[in-house]
């Protein structure tokens, strides 16, 4: 029996979301773990996310993790788009590796949220490093919690 109903929450919303992600799908993104403000998901290269240098293309580990940053900044059930974000490149990802993208929260404050999303090699060696900032819109994943502030 589970004990956290907020991170059973979190799951669901992470499997709804994945569902109506085509991009996400299409890179095979799996989601590992999703909790309130946190999320791991985890990728394999593919000859097809190559560049012209044969490393992994900068734009698919921004998509990467920023795939990561909206499950993160969802897992309250509260509809979250991006409202900017940045990313630094720190050793290319190769044919072949998984990569695995982890989306924490650092604050959430009214409408705004920061996350900082640190993406590695499956051998823990450092990719890049994102920083996404949220802004919460109307709606629910899941619909309306009962008693919460939708707007």
């Amino acid at each position: 029996m589970n004990l956290d109903p907020e991170s059973d929450l979190a799951r669901q919303v992470a499997a709804v979301m994945l569902s109506r992600d085509a991009m996400s799908r299409s890179l095979g993104i799996a989601v590992v773990e999703v909790r309130p403000g946190y999320a791991r998901v985890e990728m394999q290269i593919q000859p097809e996310m190559l560049n012209s240098h044969a490393i992994c293309h900068g734009g698919v580990i921004f998509t990467f993790a920023d795939s990561a940053f909206a499950f993160a900044c969802n897992s309250h059930n509260r509809s979250t788009v991006a409202s900017s974000a940045s990313i630094d490149f720190i050793s290319p990802a190769q044919l072949g590796e998984k990569i695995i993208a982890e989306a924490t929260e650092r604050t959430l404050t009214g409408r705004l949220g920061f996350y900082d999303v640190q993406v590695t090699e499956s051998s823990g060696r450092l990719v890049a490093l994102f920083r996404g900032r949220s802004y919460r819109i109307s709606g629910e994943s899941l619909g309306p919690i009962a008693g919460s502030d939708s707007k």
